[in-house]
């Protein structure tokens, strides 16, 4: 049950444990830390799942869970710090699926996503971006229909691009993207990979139009969703 899971959380050492974990569990995440770039994220990205704070900058939780349920479906499990059953009733009564108080374990905390993500139906995960397909519980890549066969460091790649195209990504966070696959991996290694995927998945990999380089910062998969 891989998804993409969009995390919405101001404190960024709390942003990062979630992401991590999430990694860990096969899923795919992208992180922000105000509720105008949450709402933003949603429409752009089209998450599976949204992990919200209450206590978020520019629009609160319970204002950015307010607009989605306006407009979306998109299951939403709500954190904060408050545990009065008043602010627990609230945050169910204005759309979030589920909702734990901190301090949480990110064991507690990935079961519950799981528990959510069965419960809205979730089963496959896909992301489609560039004309790539890329499918985590098959571990299977499609450009432009054709099964393009990819190793577990530059499947891990992909997914995370394709999860967050126009996205620019540095070496380093494409590299945390391969950790527990290829542990001896350098930054420079990256390249090699995203050499071996514009081999795979590009007409003229000399030419690219899909994984572009950002010179100076790192790669970016170009194209869009769909």
């Amino acid at each position: 049950m891989c998804a993409h899971v969009l995390v919405a959380e101001d404190d960024e050492m709390q942003a990062e444990l979630i992401r991590r974990s999430l990694l860990a569990e096969g899923h795919t995440a992208t992180v922000v830390h105000d509720g105008g770039a949450a709402l933003d994220a949603v429409r752009r990205l089209r998450p599976d799942l949204v992990v919200l704070d209450l206590m978020l900058p520019v629009i609160d939780g319970l204002g950015v869970c307010r607009a989605l349920r306006r407009a979306d479906d998109i299951p939403v499990l709500m954190l904060t710090a408050r545990s009065a059953e008043d602010d627990v009733l609230l945050g169910l009564d204005v759309g979030a699926d589920d909702y734990m108080t901190k301090p949480y374990s990110p064991r507690e905390l990935m079961a519950r996503i799981r528990t959510v993500l069965r419960r809205s139906g979730h089963t496959t995960g896909v992301v489609r971006a560039a004309g790539l397909r890329v499918d985590p519980v098959r571990h299977e890549v499609r450009c432009e229909g054709e099964e393009v066969e990819c190793t577990p460091a530059e499947f891990a790649i992909l997914l995370a691009m394709a999860a967050e195209p126009e996205r620019v990504f540095s070496r380093r966070q494409l590299l945390e993207c391969t950790r527990g696959i290829d542990r001896s991996s350098t930054e420079r290694a990256v390249d090699v990979h995203i050499m071996n995927l514009r081999r795979k998945t590009e007409t003229d990999p000399r030419r690219p139009v899909r994984l572009l380089t950002v010179f100076g910062v790192g790669y970016k998969l170009s194209g869009g969703r769909g």
